[in-house]
């Protein structure tokens, strides 16, 4: 007879079988909603990443510029120029 068993189904899993299934979709529900949130997370930092080098992860665009002045590949007057488009530090 097909219809209502009262949990029992025809797989053998029974009630533990509907507990299983809302335990596997509440995972993936969170499992979605997480990288919803990592995604978010991702693009908002977009706008604030600095520029990187090889060896600093932590270097910005000001830190380049000072370098490359301390060097000598430019001079003052590039300096002073690229430093107040990068905002001064």
């Amino acid at each position: 007879m097909h219809g209502w068993d009262w949990g029992h189904s025809e797989t053998g899993f029974g009630i533990a079988g509907g507990i299983i299934m809302m335990v596997f979709w509440a995972a993936v529900l969170i499992a979605v909603i997480l990288f919803i949130v990592w995604l978010f997370r991702q693009i908002q930092a977009g706008g604030n990443r600095s520029v990187t080098g090889p060896g600093n992860t932590s270097e910005t665009a000001l830190d380049i510029l000072h370098k490359r002045y301390a060097k000598g590949e430019i001079d003052k007057a590039e300096f002073e120029e690229k430093r107040d488009t990068l905002g001064r530090g």
